[in-house]
């Protein structure tokens, strides 16, 4: 009896939920899949019923939604929301006077609606601003967690799905069915330096005393790392390092560190640790040791070298700055209600967990805004609101020319944080390291102005 009073209230979502479970669409057979909408009731999933009962999953926004909402298929499965909130969709709370009317009738109850915390306009500017780029961005709520768009490019049309399967699953170039942003696996670049700097202000007490000249590179047992065009940044501190994103500097604090230090710094920050997340994402890799050597340690703290992480890790990590060293839960789903819109239970933002003291997060937040205010950030300055973060660009291919990642992380409202983004670009020239805080200014802009 106790057992199942458990299972029914504690397990029964995570088993209906998990794609191993072979029986789970067993609830279809009496429910009406219910349907999602973003946090204004704009409908993001829906079931069609026809006159002779059969059910279409639609999708009225088509790719827009693709890898966050995601799609339930008969023959392919579910992914996204469509697959984490399986359990609510087919679970029907409509009135029991109409419950039993429809078992008479042998008619289907309706199941619930997900209201989720995405914000379709919000989205569609996140879309537009990627444009034609692979990559993806990310929005959430700086003390909430709440995501409120989620965008991941090439993409593909649920609506579509299997007259299209085979082409989309073995386009091998442009991967459309991979959501980049939480399972993408990248070269972090100069957005890697929050976590340098963190590890040298942990090791360091005296760390704003810290200086460097930068003469555009630096060399130490045969490598040589230089600045992004042998840019010479001159004398400087810790702060103008990070504004400047200076890659001779940050190679030059990571010959300097403890390398166990900084293991557990990035560990701290959750690098190959689980994320808190309710989708499939890929775990973020530190792979610094004792044994690593000179090149792949200067490699590593200018965000080279091993080191991978996701789009969502980087936004949680920034997420964490704004909200004074406290992770936030993140999730998308501010509530559920029966079809009519009775609220059956609503979501509440939840502390993860602590990775970083409310002082370092205030003096990383401090270089942050100076990567905005002077730095390689300029150009998200003098807008309708403050930001702060970083940028950072990624070597991942001489073939054919440089070839780069793009990337920008941070934060609006500095002194009050409101919004987390977080951009990714693939495949840029070496020229074009920008294109991602460009892109995030589109995003930001498109909030604050509407």
């Amino acid at each position: 009896m106790g057992y199942l009073v458990y299972f029914t209230t504690v397990k029964a979502k995570t088993f209906v939920n998990s794609p191993y479970n072979q029986r789970q669409d067993s609830f279809a057979q009496s429910v009406v899949r219910g349907d999602i909408t973003d946090r204004n009731g704009n409908v993001l999933a829906t079931t069609e019923v026809d006159e002779d009962g059969a059910e279409t999953r639609v999708y009225p926004y088509g790719s827009l939604f693709a890898h966050v909402v995601g799609y339930n298929d008969s023959q392919f499965g579910k992914t996204g929301l469509e697959s984490a909130e399986n359990f609510d969709l087919l679970t029907s709370n409509a009135f029991f006077m109409e419950k039993i009317q429809n078992e008479f009738k042998g008619e289907k109850d309706q199941g619930d609606t997900v209201v989720t915390t995405l914000d379709a306009d919000l989205q569609q500017a996140a879309y537009n601003a990627l444009g034609e780029n692979k990559g993806a961005v990310i929005v959430m709520e700086a003390d909430t967690g709440k995501i409120l768009c989620l965008v991941s490019k090439p993409d593909f049309d649920p609506n579509t799905l299997e007259e299209n399967w085979e082409i989309l699953n073995t386009d091998e170039e442009n991967s459309p069915l991979l959501n980049r942003a939480t399972n993408g696996s990248y070269a972090p670049g100069s957005v890697f330096k929050i976590v340098t700097a963190l590890a040298y202000m942990r090791q360091n007490a005296d760390y704003n005393s810290y200086s460097y000249d930068c003469q555009g590179a630096i060399t130490q047992e045969n490598a040589t790392i230089r600045c992004f065009n042998s840019t010479v940044h001159g004398y400087e501190d810790l702060r103008s390092s990070f504004a400047n994103s200076c890659n001779a500097s940050f190679a030059n604090i990571g010959l300097s560190l403890d390398i166990d230090g900084y293991r557990a710094t990035a560990e701290d920050l959750l690098f190959n640790k689980k994320l808190p997340s309710v989708m499939d994402y890929t775990k973020s890799s530190f792979a610094l040791n004792s044994e690593s050597g000179s090149a792949e340690i200067m490699m590593t703290a200018m965000g080279q070298g091993k080191t991978m992480v996701s789009p969502y890790h980087m936004a949680l990590i920034t997420e964490a700055i704004a909200n004074g060293g406290t992770l936030m839960q993140p999730y998308y789903v501010d509530k559920v209600t029966n079809y009519t819109g009775t609220e059956v239970k609503k979501n509440v933002p939840k502390s993860y967990k602590r990775i970083m003291t409310s002082e370092e997060a205030a003096q990383l937040k401090e270089y942050m805004a100076a990567v905005v205010s002077e730095g390689t950030g300029s150009v998200l300055n003098g807008r309708a609101y403050t930001a702060a973060g970083k940028t950072g660009t990624a070597e991942y291919s001489m073939i054919d020319g440089e070839k780069t990642h793009s990337w920008f992380t941070g934060f609006t409202n500095v002194d009050n944080p409101e919004l987390v983004i977080t951009v990714i670009t693939e495949g840029s020239d070496g020229s074009a390291g920008g294109k991602a805080v460009t892109i995030a200014g589109t995003v930001l802009d498109a909030y604050y102005n509407r």
